[in-house]
């Protein structure tokens, strides 16, 4: 746990609050997924962003944890002062222009997982065609070959990112297992992840989506 008024941009309340930037609105699951930190760690973290005026929660059925507009601001800054101490800018940004240009085939390839060609039109994949799922599935081992690439310039350029390339690769080795959720649909999907992963980049670099 780290002190409420922490300006630190490393550390566990760092990336739980730079968590909830990239995923959004959410439970303590898919942060703890995010960051790679136990469910108690991350509600410790939250607790004390709570008390800072960072973050706030709403209770329910359908609550979770958000940022706050401070949040959101602080996050901004501590970003700006770990991209700034790190003095990997430009590594960065070279990775993003790979992304970019990888972006569109991710796309591609999960419309493909979703509508399949029947008869000459695109339906949904009821995935009752083994053959044409195991090819969508090949073109996805090599399209995470080649993000690979950019995940591994990311992280040596900040550490943090390395949790991405933690997530897509277990993503994708559990679609590869049977569990075909795991590609377009789960909140763990390869896809949720490859966004997330767009969505900090934007952060990052501080560029407007």
């Amino acid at each position: 746990m780290t002190h409420p008024g922490s300006t630190s941009s490393t550390g566990a309340d760092f990336l739980v609050l730079h968590a909830l930037r990239c995923v959004g609105f959410t439970g303590l699951a898919r942060v703890a997924a995010a960051t790679g930190l136990s469910e108690p760690d991350v509600e410790s973290e939250l607790i004390d962003l709570a008390v800072a005026g960072h973050v706030s929660h709403t209770a329910g059925d359908f609550g979770g944890w958000g940022l706050t507009e401070a949040g959101r601001a602080a996050d901004a800054r501590r970003v700006a002062d770990e991209l700034d101490s790190a003095g990997t800018r430009a590594s960065v940004v070279d990775a993003f222009e790979r992304f970019l240009v990888l972006n569109p085939e991710l796309l591609d390839l999960c419309t493909a997982w979703q509508l399949r060609p029947v008869d000459g039109m695109l339906t949904a994949n009821d995935h009752t065609s083994p053959g044409y799922d195991a090819r969508v599935l090949d073109r996805f081992v090599d399209f995470d070959r080649r993000a690979e690439v950019v995940c591994a310039d990311l992280s040596r350029a900040l550490p943090r990112f390395g949790r991405y390339r933690v997530r897509l690769a277990n993503a994708l080795a559990r679609a590869r297992a049977g569990e075909l959720d795991y590609l377009t649909d789960s909140m763990e999907s390869y896809h949720i992840v490859w966004f997330q992963l767009h969505e900090d980049l934007l952060a990052t670099l501080d560029i407007p989506r």
